[in-house]
């Protein structure tokens, strides 16, 4: 019913398609089949929420249903409108939520509207011009686009009309067309780029990978767009720079400066007028780029190179210098490949890692560091570091789900004396492919804020990073690794168990400050932790080693 309703909207626009040479009546039949068929969709905001949800997936536009959730952040974005009168500092917060907001849902949800193959593969051996299969193509991608930006602009657009006027809203609907010609050229362009240089595969984990700077976006992009600005006695100021040209929301605030506060200066014209030169320069540059972009998809349809020998054999020699036995190594090295090629787990687990990797850091720019190094010389803000951890809960509760989840039959058939070597083999195997590299990178940097004196410092608190990982193991809820559908994990409810797993990594970090205050006291804590994470590999296991879980029903 919904995209019938935009269909009849899409009529009304007929004679200007014919006047462009477009076949409208085949544009359109073509239109309301992708409509029909994306209806089926389920989008990330909402996807693997319950299993009654994907069932219903074919009743109704899902993409639709989930729009209210666009509207609540759209709601809360709004206040920026109601703050007061400084509009530059206003719409550039307004306009880069809402701008990384489409983007990101672009990129995550709307990739296969704007990486259909199907036109190249099906349409274009048809009798249809090319003329007609680009218009229908281009129309598809702004109908989602229409529905997106309205649902998060819909609550900020009236609460611009009641405050500041017509004026206001007339230009915010203008800057938010101009934003949408922005994001899907640089949409394109990004994917353009990927494809002209790679494989369909790492475009296809490009996507994935943008679940990670959607969390990182969220949770430092704030501090970026707030500290271009200083607050002093209730006064906001704004201090040109260079790299500020190079900020969309920036250009969006000036527009709004220069054209109701007339009177601001060039820094803010010129801001200003890179809000329209830019966008519509790029839509032309998009229209040329369209015919690269159409060949270049075509990667997507062709397999993909899998890695060589010589990754193979470094695994190898991992999982021979990690693991005891030949089970374990079979395990590890089966935990390995899973977790970095099924994109589904990828989708699920990665955006944590965002929160481990920006975390950290947040503490230590509340604390001090963004007044420079002397604001955290002398303290034990390193720390902080601790927070790297966030991420192990939700890393090792995910290790049970899988979307190939059928294919855990394998347990029953395989032969193996119990389930210790399955369950060590895959937690070894994720805290070195996800947790080790991040806390490697982590504690380097740290090492170089801080100085070489916090190294055994960094060591101690790796090490209880193995401990904290081996009692997220014990207290989470056990089951056999990819073994059950992401649809359970939305039914499991371990709030209140990951949430005192949290404040554990906390008390772990108190007993490091503990430690630090008394003689000797880092040496004697490093040694407990080393003594007493020896003892927890192996007695962990030892109550999952007699017996093979049974797997989940109906595989």
């Amino acid at each position: 019913m919904e995209e019938m309703k935009s269909l009849q909207v899409l009529d009304r626009f007929r004679g200007l398609f014919e006047k462009m040479g477009v076949d409208y009546p085949v544009m359109r039949r073509i239109v309301q089949v992708k409509l029909a068929m994306d209806a089926r969709r389920v989008p990330t905001l909402t996807k693997g929420s319950n299993k009654r949800q994907k069932e219903d997936a074919g009743d109704s536009n899902q993409f639709l249903r989930s729009l209210w959730l666009y509207v609540i952040f759209g709601g809360l974005s709004s206040m920026f409108v109601l703050m007061g009168d400084h509009l530059l500092f206003q719409m550039s917060l307004l306009f880069g939520i809402m701008m990384f907001m489409v983007m990101t849902s672009m990129i995550s949800d709307f990739s296969s509207v704007l990486l259909d193959v199907r036109d190249r593969s099906i349409l274009a051996t048809k009798p249809i011009n090319r003329r007609t299969i680009t218009m229908a193509k281009t129309v598809h991608i702004f109908i989602y686009l229409f529905f997106l930006t309205g649902a998060i602009a819909v609550i900020p657009l009236a609460v611009g009309l009641f405050r500041q006027g017509i004026g206001f809203f007339a230009l915010m609907l203008l800057e938010l067309i101009l934003m949408d010609l922005l994001i899907v050229v640089l949409t394109a362009l990004l994917y353009l780029v990927v494809l002209r240089f790679f494989d369909g595969e790492k475009l296809k984990d490009m996507i994935n990978y943008v679940q990670i700077g959607m969390t990182i976006t969220i949770a430092v992009g704030y501090q970026v767009l707030v500290r271009l600005f200083d607050f002093t006695a209730m006064d906001i100021a704004f201090k040109p720079a260079w790299w500020q040209y190079l900020l969309p929301p920036v250009w969006v605030g000036a527009s709004f400066q220069t054209l109701l506060h007339p009177g601001e200066g060039l820094t803010y014209a010129g801001l200003a007028a890179l809000s329209i030169v830019v966008p519509l320069a790029a839509f032309l540059l998009y229209l040329k780029l369209m015919p690269a972009l159409e060949r270049n998809l075509q990667k997507l349809a062709e397999p993909s190179v899998k890695g060589g020998q010589g990754s193979g054999k470094a695994l190898r020699r991992i999982s021979d210098w990690l693991c005891s036995t030949p089970q374990e190594r079979a395990f590890f090295r089966f935990a390995w490949t899973i977790i970095g090629t099924e994109r589904e787990f990828k989708l699920k687990v990665y955006p944590s890692l965002g929160f481990s990797i920006v975390f950290p850091f947040i503490f230590l720019f509340s604390n001090g560091l963004d007044q420079g190094l002397d604001g955290i010389s002398g303290s034990r803000s390193y720390l902080f570091i601790y927070a790297s951890g966030i991420m192990l809960p939700t890393l090792i509760m995910m290790l049970r789900y899988s979307s190939r989840y059928k294919a855990a039959w394998i347990y029953r058939t395989a032969p193996i004396s119990g389930e210790a070597p399955i369950y060590k083999g895959v937690l070894l195997a994720s805290l070195v492919r996800l947790m080790l590299p991040l806390y490697g990178v982590e504690a380097a940097i740290f090492a170089v804020l801080f100085g070489a004196s916090i190294i055994p410092d960094l060591i101690v608190a790796g090490l209880a990073m193995q401990a904290y990982a081996l009692i997220c193991f014990l207290g989470l809820r056990k089951g056999l690794p990819f073994s059950e559908p992401f649809e359970a994990a939305g039914q499991q409810n371990q709030t209140f168990v990951i949430m005192g797993l949290m404040l554990l990594l906390g008390g772990f970090g108190l007993l490091h400050w503990l430690a630090t205050t008394l003689p000797f006291g880092i040496v004697a804590y490093g040694i407990l932790l080393i003594a007493g994470t020896w003892l927890a590999w192996r007695l962990a296991f030892r109550t999952r080693g007699t017996r093979k879980e049974e797997t989940p029903d109906g595989l």
